[in-house]
Formats: C-alpha cells, structure tokens, sequence
C-alpha cells in the first residue's frame, strides 16, 4: 500500500495532470488494486477508547504531525523494491510530500 502524505508546508507544484498521469501509469501497468484520494482534513472525526470503555469523539485528526494522510493506492507489485520504484513516481512523494510503502497484511498465509 502507498500512503501518501501531503506536508503542512508543502511546496507541491504537482498538477490535477500529473496526479492522472500516474494514475493512468498504475492502471496502465497492470498493478493497481485500488485507490482513492481522502476528503478535505476538516471532514475528519477521531475516535478513542479508554481503558474504561469510555468512548471520546473529536473533531479532526489532530495528529502530533505536520503531514496529512490525503490518499491510498494498493498496488500489486513482486517486492519492495518495486513498490518503492512507483511511490518515487508518485507526485504525493515530491515537493515535501511522502509516501508511506507498507505491506497488506494477509491473516491467511
């Protein structure tokens, strides 16, 4: 999975046209599983629970981080180094940007 993360202070000079490139790119290659770009950060509810069973609500992430999880792909790819080849491609990984690899984790293997 590729988690892409848009910095707070991000200088991403990335267009609606590069992001379909490399869409097109994914599907184009015979890889992609799935994807899909996250609402606006505003949008977003936290939920925890205390030891006591004791459910807290907030409004927003409110991440000790000055990224923000904005999108997903899940690729289908033979290794790591492949996944790491597409998320250097993936325009989320420049101008302050990441992308987070990080393998599905599959319970029945």
């Amino acid at each position: 999975m590729l988690l892409i993360n848009a910095g707070a202070d991000q200088d991403n000079r990335c267009t609606v046209e590069d992001w379909m490139a490399y869409d097109k790119a994914v599907k184009d290659a015979g890889i992609m599983v799935s994807g899909e770009s996250l609402a606006d950060l505003v949008t977003a509810t936290t939920v925890r629970v205390g030891s006591d069973g004791t459910r807290t609500v907030t409004d927003g992430p409110y991440a000790e981080t000055r990224e923000v999880l904005g999108g997903f792909y899940v690729i289908d790819v033979p290794d790591l180094d492949v996944a790491l080849d597409w998320a250097a491609r993936c325009p989320g990984s420049h101008g302050g940007g990441s992308v987070v690899v990080r393998p599905v984790a599959d319970f029945d293997a």
